[in-house]
């Protein structure tokens, strides 16, 4: 009878040290949440982890049971934030990241000479995918540019269409008899502007009837071989008689935009003249006497 009661008393010792066993609000993982939050819990009470938007488990257990002894098991859960997929390249432009994980951001820009069309960042969400739409680098535009009043100066484009683009180039011409001062070709830059518009400047007749001159290095007639006259910017010389030491020098005469002077030593000739006096043009030039 005594060994009855002593058994019965046990069990119920027992009884009451497992009934007096609980466990611990649990340990908490990064970037995750239980379905039971308290701050005690039953021998036997199981609770779940989940990782929060943004946050994928690893391999390790989400579901822990507390256990006779008032602990939990060793918690393996990782809560890993999600990547988003490597973006493709940007045509004309970069983009620029540190990683590809949740709440990383890209920054988007374009090279020289394109302009970027659309958003310039965009974010990896809680879903794994990139916030808006990835923007385009689209090449700078050139407007016509800027003629004279006058129909004097035209361009025509080498490529079809009527805008220009970044490194696009137009050529120049000029209504004749006109003369193109500047470059020829015009290309469309970085900026929007053209790199050079050239001018138009009128030609200059030579103010003489008859005369020898230096043009381009050779003796010409202005009667025969300049009857039109000679292009802004250009160069003749005209001789000169020091008459003391009987010899001939030249003085060069530039055209400018339409106006030519006559150097004040030179004496045009008349028909007599011509007969009786020798040309200054043919006389010894006065730098072979020094």
């Amino acid at each position: 009878m005594y060994s009855l009661a002593l058994v019965a008393c046990v069990v119920a010792v027992s009884h009451c040290a497992l009934a007096g066993k609980v466990c611990p609000r649990p340990p908490e993982v990064l970037f995750a949440t239980i379905d039971v939050n308290k701050n005690v819990y039953e021998v036997g009470e199981e609770i779940e982890y989940t990782c929060r938007p943004g946050f994928v488990p690893n391999n390790g257990q989400r579901k822990y049971t507390c256990l006779p002894t008032g602990k939990w098991p060793l918690n393996t859960l990782l809560c890993l934030p999600k990547r988003c997929p490597s973006p493709g390249p940007l045509q004309h432009g970069k983009m620029d990241f540190l990683d590809l994980r949740y709440q990383s951001s890209l920054s988007f820009s374009c090279d020289p000479g394109y302009n970027l069309v659309g958003t310039r960042t965009s974010q990896c969400m809680a879903d794994g995918k990139w916030s808006g739409t990835f923007p385009q680098c689209e090449p700078v535009t050139c407007a016509p540019p800027s003629l004279p009043e006058f129909g004097v100066l035209s361009y025509r484009r080498l490529k079809p269409g009527n805008i220009s683009h970044f490194l696009d180039t137009i050529i120049f011409e000029c209504v004749p008899p006109l003369a193109l001062i500047g470059n020829e070709t015009a290309t469309c830059m970085a900026n929007g502007n053209w790199s050079s518009i050239p001018e138009c400047k009128g030609p200059c007749k030579i103010p003489v009837k008859k005369a020898v001159v230096l043009y381009n290095g050779e003796k010409k007639r202005v009667q025969n071989d300049l009857k039109e006259g000679i292009q802004h910017g250009e160069t003749i010389s005209f001789f000169c008689k020091n008459k003391e030491k009987s010899c001939a020098y030249t003085v060069a005469v530039p055209c400018v935009d339409g106006n030519l002077t006559l150097p004040a030593c030179f004496k045009e000739r008349g028909f007599f003249s011509s007969l009786v006096k020798k040309d200054p043009s043919d006389m010894k030039p006065c730098e072979d006497q020094e």
